[in-house]
């Protein structure tokens, strides 16, 4: 069983604006599909203009929040997970709270009195989405708010942490709070490449987080993004899942283990200098509503079982069965129960 507090997330909470859009939409707004970025001036009537023209559904969403969520979902056991990260003093701010509370993670925002909560627009077309984050309160979080004791008390009674790639944009200082304390302790600490911008605009914060890394997430778009940046010279996701497991550890307690998803291709697990690979659930195309959290579902699957001491196997198993589920539904959505054995 997994104790309470095991498992704390760190990231950017952000309410999703969810609708199908036309594809006129994405290209007015100069977005492509299986893309995430973040919002400029141009993007900013989108959000207006979604909410007017298309059906909307807002679903607490930012891509930590979102494995954390799922994880909570599959361990059912309440406050089994915790979450920190920014949110503003209004109406989405106090939507969040209660949808998160409602799932079981024991939030701890931080809430900015002069910024509005973060949102993200996710334009699906076909099936696939885009996302476009105006991170707004998201944006103003400050290590002050993890050194307070009632949220460092998150932080030292969890033995497992995840924080996305997207956080190096907002707080890598709180990043390497966690991670110096994670190798001094023998904790785990996991992070996720994310998104192609993070691995090329966001190197140097990345590279700093890396030697703390004891998992690694990414999918292949970003893997080869990131091998790219580092002139590795190849596009084969194994071979670039291996070489971001051997890259050096602050702490040799555990070795890094690199789990790059695929989409409907075999999930590559780097470790020890070999690669596994597990195939997904496939799902017939008239199944699927949208693939918005998908890849954030398999991750709260897999820690799941991770924070239970599962095998390998069925960590991924349990990610492949939680990344099924989401994108039956809409948004990073799950039924009352997983049905997961």
């Amino acid at each position: 069983m997994a104790s309470e507090g095991i498992l704390l997330g760190m990231g950017n909470p952000l309410l999703d604006i969810s609708a199908v859009v036309h594809p006129d939409f994405l290209q007015k707004y100069d977005i492509t599909l299986n893309n995430a970025i973040l919002a400029e001036d141009k993007h900013k009537p989108m959000y207006e203009e979604m909410a007017e023209k298309y059906n909307v559904e807002y679903i607490a969403g930012g891509a930590t929040q979102n494995s954390i969520r799922v994880a909570q979902w599959m361990l059912q056991v309440p406050g089994a997970t915790s979450y920190i990260g920014a949110i503003g003093k209004d109406k989405f701010g106090e939507e969040m709270k209660k949808n998160s509370k409602l799932a079981g993670v024991n939030v701890h925002y931080y809430e900015d009195e002069a910024t509005p909560t973060g949102t993200c627009a996710v334009c699906v077309v076909g099936g696939e989405r885009s996302l476009v984050a105006n991170l707004s309160a998201a944006n103003c979080y400050k290590t002050e708010h993890l050194k307070k004791p009632e949220n460092w008390g998150l932080v030292e009674k969890a033995k497992y942490f995840y924080i996305a790639g997207f956080f190096l944009t907002v707080s890598p200082e709180s990043i390497q709070l966690i991670g110096q304390h994670a190798a001094a302790n023998n904790k785990i600490f996991m992070m996720n490449l994310s998104a192609p911008f993070i691995c090329e605009f966001f190197r140097d914060v990345q590279e700093q987080a890396l030697p703390y890394m004891d998992y690694v997430f990414g999918n292949e778009t970003e893997a080869r993004t990131f091998s790219k940046v580092h002139g590795w010279e190849t596009d084969d996701v194994e071979e670039i899942a291996l070489k971001i497991s051997q890259w050096p550890k602050a702490s040799s307690t555990h070795k890094r283990i690199t789990v790059i998803t695929q989409g409907k291709d075999p999930v590559c697990v780097a470790e020890d200098g070999k690669v596994k690979k597990f195939p997904v659930i496939l799902l017939p195309k008239e199944k699927l509503v949208d693939t918005n959290g998908a890849g954030d579902a398999f991750v709260g699957g897999f820690l799941s079982q991770l924070v239970q001491e599962k095998s390998i196997e069925e960590c991924v198993r349990a990610g492949c069965y939680a990344a099924n589920v989401i994108i039956q539904r809409s948004g990073c959505t799950f039924p009352e129960k997983p049905d997961f054995h």
